[in-house]
């Protein structure tokens, strides 16, 4: 397994910025199993762009969970970038949307082998991460077969984070998230300021629908003693009704949390996201051991 962290001068960003990238190579398991190394020109992996959460940068996965390992067994590539505390938006001159969505992919896919086709890309994400993941996939339905969104969905005016008593109850919690509020977060909260942009996410989901687009599966993990559960139930709720395939797990006595968060991804990867558990050969290309 490779783990590469890249810094590079992003046009969107008009700064300098880290990326971690996590790319499968023959492994000790491998060699185990029998499986011989077959490294062949223009052999590419599916990809997951994994995005972090508020306060947190590219390499929190490689320091809080497994995912260089579980990458490594499901031979998937894993892209991490860094978004500062931007709710991945363009906001202020630094355009956070656009290098997530735009220019990252086209970088990753120039200069790694990972593959570009629609059912080998996927996008997740916590906490803000899920606000950023869910943006990104309903903005860009024809890119992404699927969306993994841990604990938590993207942000809508008049939902407001809460929390869920012992006895079953919510009640609203305007100071959960004091260390993010920003400017930018007061805008996001603001009808107005999001109506016909790239930030209206509900409206652009439910319009994809209406138009018979490629919808992603939607696969959302939260922990029931989690602030953004009230949030992430009414996001499930509402693109079920909708046409989206989703998948939910609610899971009893869990927060917001790496333990969680890592359980999430080993679950996510060995069994929820549609992968192929191998590199893409070229064509006409056979691996030494399908010899």
């Amino acid at each position: 397994m490779a783990v590469i962290k890249m810094n590079f001068l992003s046009q969107a960003l008009n700064m300098q910025t880290n990326i971690t990238v996590v790319l499968p190579t023959f492994s000790f398991a491998d060699s185990m199993e029998g499986i011989g190394a077959s490294y062949l020109p223009g052999m590419k992996y599916q990809v997951l762009y994994l995005l972090h959460g508020g306060m947190g940068d590219d390499s929190d996965y490689v320091n809080f969970t497994n995912i260089v390992r579980y990458a490594d067994k499901h031979k998937l590539a894993v892209v991490m970038p860094a978004a500062n505390n931007s709710s991945y938006t363009d906001y202020d001159g630094t355009d956070f949307y656009t290098y997530i969505s735009e220019e990252l992919p086209k970088l990753c896919e120039t200069m790694f082998p990972v593959s570009s086709q629609r059912e080998d890309t996927f996008i997740g994400g916590l906490s803000m991460g899920s606000h950023g993941a869910m943006k990104i996939a309903m903005n860009h339905p024809e890119r992404f077969a699927a969306v993994l969104l841990m604990s938590g969905a993207s942000y809508r005016p008049g939902v407001p984070s809460v929390v869920k008593t012992v006895d079953g109850t919510f009640h609203f919690d305007v100071d959960i998230a004091v260390p993010l509020k920003s400017s930018l977060q007061a805008k996001l909260d603001d009808p107005e300021y999001i109506r016909d942009t790239v930030n209206d996410v509900y409206s652009i989901a439910r319009r994809n629908a209406q138009e018979g687009k490629r919808l992603p599966t939607v696969f959302i993990r939260v922990g029931d003693c989690d602030h953004a559960l009230y949030r992430t139930i009414q996001a499930e709720k509402d693109l079920k009704e909708w046409g989206y395939d989703t998948r939910m797990e609610i899971v009893p006595g869990k927060g917001h949390d790496w333990d969680f968060w890592d359980e999430s991804l080993r679950i996510a990867i060995s069994g929820w996201l549609p992968l192929r558990h191998q590199a893409i050969y070229p064509q006409n290309e056979k691996t030494e051991e399908n010899k």
